[in-house]
């Protein structure tokens, strides 16, 4: 439990800057990849370098929230950093692309315990009417962080060995660490409560499994995805069976099944699938259809880096007016809403209005991330609280994958069946993304494939928003804690 002797104002600080950590590092490698796989070679495992962290991540962000209910917030985060931090040396004395996948994998386990149980601190030591703005802060770090990742990138890839993408973590996360060691105080736990060793291995490879299946469905043979598939269903099966049995769950399903976290949830999972596609095809669009450069691109796209951290900032000081779930009803309004300004566009549109429709779409998912996360969090009690929120954060990391594959398996359909003009290969897709395609964007038989296909998907992801709505309308107007007991 979190002592009220606690530094608030430097801790918070502390989580910042472990947020910041794990949210330059999904930008400012992107930015590098490209010039350390030229040195290592076997550019065949390229998207594994991005697909280990993110399933590593994924896997283990329920395992080390429940974790933290058992041994306190303070080891979990610590433990994090260092796994994280030693990951990031590790990383940058890569020899070769698969010792560099291992190393990613090893980062995103770290970062499965930072994100989580940061995020529950702040639930920790801010009652609900304070918390939104603080969560607020922590969303102006990832926009913030959006845009310094792929400039420090680009800097410290023409000026200095590209291990230093890596480095770069171990001075911010040693200030981090020491931030919590002085600042964060917790009263000792004496919970005798046993670990289900064997439920958060069967939850990690039935987790791994399934994004596997969703990341690598694209490039790989319908064996390999099957094989997937096939492991994915098995261990969840085995799973749920252990679950039920143990006396203390991983997971704890009935957690699950509260009405306020499992609708806060699904909104949370739809409207990341929905943000995914906006950030994956609005650059693509705007590029290829509306024939504008990539700068365009990226400012259409960093409308909603805008709205985002505004929203989220704005609904703290709504919370105490309006109640949580009118805001998030509100929020759920907006993303289909600024969907379907970009089922609007045309060849002939303005990036203006790719804008407005991301701007948008970032405004909702801002109202809603808060939203879901506060309810989530009032729901339950200390003991719960850091299962509950990575619950969220786990919903959240699900939906952004699954997002990515359905929305581009419909692109694919797309440029495959346009309706008897010439299929867009992926080379050609490729060509006009990076520059060398330009005169084969100016055709207006590939730009009306494009158009179509892209409208397609934009289609899909107004569909995916409308399902937003729902949700919201499902959370409860009363948010009762299901446990009435002792709170930080």
């Amino acid at each position: 439990m979190t002592h009220p002797g606690s530094n608030r104002a430097l801790v918070i600080a502390a989580v910042m800057a472990s947020m910041a950590m794990i949210a330059i590092e999904a930008t400012i490698v992107s930015t590098a990849m490209p010039q350390i796989a030229a040195q290592l070679g076997q550019l065949n495992l390229y998207s594994w370098v991005f697909s280990s962290f993110l399933l590593a991540q994924t896997a283990t962000t329920v395992i080390f929230g429940k974790l933290s209910d058992i041994y306190g917030r303070k080891p979990i985060i610590l433990l994090g950093i260092a796994i994280f931090l030693a990951a990031s040396v590790l990383a940058g004395f890569a020899w070769s692309m698969p010792s560099m996948i291992a190393f990613r994998l090893l980062q995103g386990i770290g970062a499965g315990a930072i994100q989580p149980v940061t995020m529950t601190v702040v639930g920790d030591l801010f009652p609900g009417a304070e918390r939104g703005k603080v969560q607020g802060y922590l969303a102006s770090v990832w926009a913030l962080s959006a845009v310094v990742g792929p400039l420090l990138g680009s800097v410290i890839v023409h000026n200095l060995p590209w291990a230093w993408i890596f480095w770069i973590n171990v001075p911010i996360g040693l200030a981090a660490a020491l931030g919590f060691v002085v600042f964060l105080h917790e009263e000792k736990q004496s919970r005798g409560v046993s670990v289900d060793i064997l439920g958060a291995g069967l939850f990690a490879v039935s987790i791994a499994s399934l994004m596997i299946a969703l990341t690598e469905a694209e490039g790989a043979t319908a064996a390999h995805t099957m094989f997937a598939v096939a492991i994915f269903a098995v261990s969840l099966m085995l799973f749920l069976r252990q679950e039920r049995r143990s006396e203390a769950p991983m997971v704890s399903l009935d957690l699950w099944r509260q009405r306020p976290i499992a609708a806060a949830n699904v909104a949370t999972f739809l409207a990341s699938m929905a943000i995914m596609g906006l950030t994956t095809f609005l650059p693509m669009y705007v590029q290829t259809v509306l024939n504008r450069s990539a700068v365009v691109a990226g400012f259409a796209l960093t409308m909603l880096l805008i709205g985002w951290p505004a929203a989220a900032t704005l609904a703290s000081r709504l919370f105490p007016r309006f109640g949580l779930r009118r805001i998030m009803i509100f929020g759920s309004v907006c993303i289909p809403l600024g969907a379907f300004l970009l089922v609007l566009l045309m060849p002939g549109s303005s990036p203006i209005q790719a804008g407005a429709g991301s701007l948008v779409m970032g405004f909702g998912m801002g109202l809603i991330s808060i939203c879901s996360l506060v309810i989530i969090q009032e729901s339950v009690g200390w003991s719960e609280r850091g299962s509950a929120t990575a619950s969220n954060i786990f919903a959240r990391n699900l939906g952004s994958t699954l997002g990515a594959a359905v929305l581009g398996a419909v692109l694919s359909y797309g440029l495959a069946n346009s309706g008897g003009a010439d299929a867009v290969t992926p080379d050609q897709l490729r060509g006009l993304l990076d520059g060398t395609g330009t005169a084969l964007a100016a055709q207006s038989s590939i730009r009306l494939v494009l158009q179509n296909a892209l409208h397609l998907t934009f289609v899909f992801m107004f569909l995916i928003a409308t399902l937003i709505i729902l949700a919201c309308l499902y959370v409860p107007g009363v948010i009762r804690r299901a446990e009435a007991v002792r709170e930080g």
